[in-house]
């Protein structure tokens, strides 16, 4: 099995309270490898441990390492030195991000949280503080990205760590598109449901009763939908402009499902072809079809006006 040789390692460091948790989670949702408080001393251990089976795509995901005061026998000058030796013995592209605060606004956050410092579990936390930027200055030197969280809310650091350190290939959002039939329920992972029952149904026409949303007669009776051209075009434009905010906002997964009544016919034709246009734009939706191999049924389907009077 392959040993792991990340590209780009990332130190994240800082003082307590000015956002570690925040941007480790976040670089997690970017598709990062993220371990918190590892002592240095067995970085070379995690670089050499074997991938899983099935894994060796992951050898390329960058890695993320947060360290602290609090990380087991910290010291500045030693982690800074650790961290040249192994740039040059094993040449990897470490760097180094320093989340600093004011003062002042660690105090107003640990009094809010009601947390005590970790350095100063008995003390005053501006103690703690004090302490902790004391020993936290040699790494502060050295880092090569610095961000000062005083006046960033945690959500505008989420965007700042995001819009930052986005890897392509990597944490993008997953993108599904599937059909269904209303008549069985719909699913409960949708994020978005859109009804394609106001589209003429092909299973009121005998010859095409048989046949799903994937053939061509059938996508061509649909198509032929004095509604369907505006219809698309509209669903297209919707689609194109989320997917990209639910990306921004580091939303995994999105499902869309397209329901008709049977989710034979319309449902799956709409699929099929939202997929081939996101598909377009630079997405990788996957297609599944929930209910395509259900058999057809008249009773379950809404007979056209024409049909039902006459």
């Amino acid at each position: 099995m392959s040993k792991r040789r990340p590209k780009n390692i990332l130190l994240v460091t800082g003082m307590s309270g000015a956002g570690k948790s925040t941007v480790l989670r976040t670089l997690e949702d970017l598709g990062w490898e993220v371990v918190d408080n590892l002592p240095l001393l067995f970085l070379n251990r995690l670089l050499d441990t074997p991938l899983p089976e099935g894994a060796e795509g992951d050898d390329d995901r960058p890695l993320a390492i947060g360290i602290g005061a609090r990380t087991r026998g910290f010291d500045g000058e030693s982690i800074v030195r650790r961290i040249k030796r192994l740039r040059e013995e094993h040449e990897h592209d470490i760097g180094m991000l320093f989340l600093d605060c004011a003062g002042s606004e660690l105090e107003r956050r640990y009094s809010e949280t009601r947390r005590r410092h970790p350095l100063a579990q008995d003390r005053p936390a501006t103690d703690g503080i004090a302490r902790e930027r004391d020993l936290l200055n040699p790494l502060r030197r050295w880092a090569n990205r610095l961000v000062d969280t005083t006046s960033l809310s945690a959500n505008e650091l989420t965007q700042k760590i995001r819009s930052t350190f986005s890897v392509e290939g990597i944490g993008q959002t997953t993108v599904s598109v599937m059909s269904f039939g209303f008549a069985r329920g719909v699913p409960r992972n949708a994020d978005l449901v859109l009804d394609m029952r106001f589209l003429r149904n092909p299973h009121w026409v005998p010859e095409l009763r048989p046949g799903t949303g994937r053939d061509a007669d059938v996508s061509a009776y649909i198509e032929e939908d004095s509604a369907y051209a505006a219809a698309m075009e509209q669903i297209e434009s919707l689609l194109l402009l989320l997917l990209p905010r639910y990306q921004a906002e580091g939303k995994a997964y999105v499902t869309i499902g397209f329901g008709c009544t049977g989710g034979r016919h319309r449902s799956v034709h709409v699929a099929e072809r939202m997929a081939r246009r996101l598909r377009e734009e630079g997405f990788s939706p996957t297609v599944t079809h929930r209910d395509l191999q259900t058999a057809p049924q008249d009773s379950l389907e809404t007979q056209p006006a024409a049909q039902a009077t006459g």
